[in-house]
């Protein structure tokens, strides 16, 4: 099993720090009368942020969670046409940029099959059986130096994928229309993301948002960012224990921020 982490988007620390320097600044032209209004102020940009920006990722052997959609790919054309992509249980909407597209086997240089293990396939074969071990040898997904976009019917807040030979360049981005509500890259799901081709380089990624999305863009900005199985539900995944972190990770900057007001005034 993979280490679990809770991933905050949109530069908090810095959202943070200049929460604190401007209820620094407020206690210093007003006087102490101002240190509540100014804590109040730290505590309330936490909340705000703690609401916009939690991602929780999980990457494991392991394979997706019963009760969600599953898609496997198989239905749709090799090359880049994309399209609806259906089943085991669920749709959603393939479309590519670049060279992007839909692949099967190896391609020296270009991309590589994820490697299924651990129970990385179950649910994912024909009519929702389980998929053998081994290399991929189904249709997947590879966004070359381009990307992939998936796009569902309605807002998510769960996401899972078999991401294959996961490499610090690959780049995971959630939409809610056109606003951005998030991003991950591979260092974010492994602290060696180096592009290992073999059973140790292919991860399934569980990843839990805050926030609903509707669209997935997968990316790379060299060759490539290769994924199968994709696994989607409406409600997060239970992973209690995350968002506790997330919680406890916030609390010493408040803290910090408190003791700094008292200790200027």
């Amino acid at each position: 099993m993979g280490a679990c982490l809770v991933y905050t988007t949109r530069g908090g620390r810095r959202w943070h720090d200049g929460g604190l320097r401007s209820g620094m600044n407020k206690l210093n032209n007003n006087g102490s009368m101002k240190l509540k209004v100014a804590a109040s102020l730290i505590v309330s940009l936490t909340s705000i942020e703690l609401a916009n920006a939690a991602l929780s990722v999980t990457g494991s052997v392991g394979g997706a969670p019963t009760g969600v959609n599953k898609i496997n790919f198989n239905n749709l054309s090799l090359g880049n046409s994309g399209g609806v992509a259906n089943g085991p249980n669920g749709s959603l909407t393939v479309s590519f940029t670049g060279d992007a597209q839909t692949v099967v086997n190896s391609v020296g240089g270009r991309y590589a099959a994820p490697w299924l293990s651990g129970g990385n396939g179950n649910g994912f074969g024909a009519g929702g059986g389980n998929q053998a071990n081994g290399a991929d040898t189904t249709k997947y997904l590879s966004t070359g130096i381009g990307s992939v976009t998936l796009t569902f019917g309605s807002l998510q807040r769960y996401l899972g994928l078999l991401w294959g030979s996961v490499d610090g360049y690959n780049k995971l981005e959630f939409f809610n229309g056109n606003v951005s509500v998030g991003s991950i890259t591979g260092g974010h799901v492994t602290a060696s993301p180096n592009g290992n081709q073999g059973v140790n380089g292919t991860l399934y990624v569980d990843i839990n948002s805050t926030f609903g999305f509707d669209k997935v863009v997968a990316s790379s900005s060299s060759y490539a960012f290769e994924f199968d199985n994709v696994a989607f539900n409406s409600t997060p995944v239970p992973e209690p224990s995350t968002y506790v972190a997330g919680l406890l990770l916030a609390l010493p900057v408040v803290v910090q921020g408190v003791r700094r007001l008292k200790n200027r005034q």
